[in-house]
């Protein structure tokens, strides 16, 4: 299948299409007592993926571990819970995902995904690597993060 690419400008604006790019799909499971995050950037070094984002994501955790907006420390949850989205960039380089989950009461959370988000009975997810392009985390002036960088091949 192929698709063509776009991406921005530090504007913004549209940049430049890429014609004729591929995308490849992964689609993997996650069993009991895997931790998320580890075996997200495990797949993508051992499959040497420099530009990829989760599209999709389905399952449970029975511990979740999600750093807030403008907090420095993650708070540890113990579930169970229900993965409400999973979504985010991911390259040998870094990854930036975010995590929703909802309790039994269907109350949601939702933050950065960090260390010790722990699988309950499944994690289904999406995986498209986007193999023209080179994803990279580079400090922006702006607020001194390490923002993302999409160059081509």
């Amino acid at each position: 299948m192929f698709f063509s690419l776009f991406f921005l400008s530090t504007h913004f604006a549209l940049a430049a299409p890429l014609p004729g790019a591929k995308i490849t799909a992964y689609l993997i499971r996650l069993k009991p007592g895997q931790d998320v995050l580890a075996e997200v950037e495990s797949f993508v070094k051992e499959n040497k993926l420099e530009a990829a984002a989760i599209v999709s994501a389905v399952g449970s955790l029975k511990e979740a571990s999600i750093r807030y907006a403008d907090k420095d420390d993650a708070t540890h949850l113990k579930g169970p819970f229900e993965i409400v989205s999973l979504s985010g960039t991911t390259a040998i380089s870094g990854s930036h995902l975010h995590l929703s989950i909802s309790d039994g009461s269907g109350k949601t959370l939702g933050g950065h995904l960090m260390p010790g988000s722990i699988v309950y009975t499944t994690l289904e997810l999406v995986i498209d690597a986007y193999p023209a392009l080179k994803m990279t985390r580079e400090t922006d002036a702006t607020y001194g993060y390490q923002e993302l960088v999409v160059r081509k091949k």
